[in-house]
């Protein structure tokens, strides 16, 4: 028996996710939830093998690392109409195991949840293809520092007195910085972390945890 866990906070949705599951003998439903907090709850509490998780706006990438963290053996879905692909292969490093369009076919839901329980992974290849489009900079943390500092609109000098280094240390981490992800200057290189920033769910008020920056692939 599949064990499934529904989140959306539209009612109609979830209740037709809800008849899906219903409909297959092989599916149990666990539980509906329409707040997040309710989904961490039951993944805490209970095992299921599934959730399917409507990509809502307080769905961040940081909501999904955390229900994932609370039941590493529940694979996660996420169900959508449309998603960037720099936040879904940042999601596909977190451990989602399927990207779910809402306007498949319903044999297309259920193939899904079988497959992904099996073992598979269900991306779509328009998906999987924008993956190259995008790329991931690794950062070392005083680099991730230096990038939420200047996300800020922090100034060199600003920056050398929060860090303890001097301004020519700076210039010298900026100067490779722009190299490393092929920014062209410091705007450049802000915007990329407010991006990168805002996807992960760090606040830039933050002087680190940005593990790598997301970069358009030339």
């Amino acid at each position: 028996m599949i064990r499934v866990v529904v989140y959306s906070d539209q009612p109609i949705l979830a209740k037709g996710l809800e008849s899906l599951v219903a409909a297959d003998p092989a599916i149990e439903l666990t539980d509906s939830c329409s707040k997040i907090a309710a989904v961490k709850e039951h993944l805490a509490n209970e095992t299921p093998d599934l959730a399917l998780l409507d990509l809502t706006p307080e769905m961040t990438s940081a909501a999904l690392n955390q229900l994932q963290n609370l039941a590493p053996e529940c694979k996660l879905i996420l169900w959508t109409d449309t998603i960037a692909g720099d936040f879904a292969l940042q999601a596909l490093t977190i451990g989602i195991r399927g990207i779910l369009r809402k306007n498949l076919p319903l044999e297309a839901y259920r193939q899904c949840l079988h497959r992904v329980y099996s073992g598979e992974v269900w991306f779509e290849k328009s998906l999987t293809d924008s993956f190259r489009a995008v790329r991931r900079v690794s950062l070392t943390p005083r680099e991730s520092q230096l990038v939420t500092m200047l996300s800020r609109g922090l100034k060199n000098k600003e920056i050398s007195c929060e860090l303890g280094i001097t301004e020519g240390t700076v210039k010298v981490y900026l100067s490779h910085l722009f190299q490393k992800s092929g920014t062209k200057d410091r705007f450049d290189l802000a915007l990329r972390g407010l991006k990168s920033l805002s996807m992960a769910g760090i606040p830039t008020e933050g002087q680190g945890g940005l593990r790598s920056l997301m970069i358009d692939a030339a």
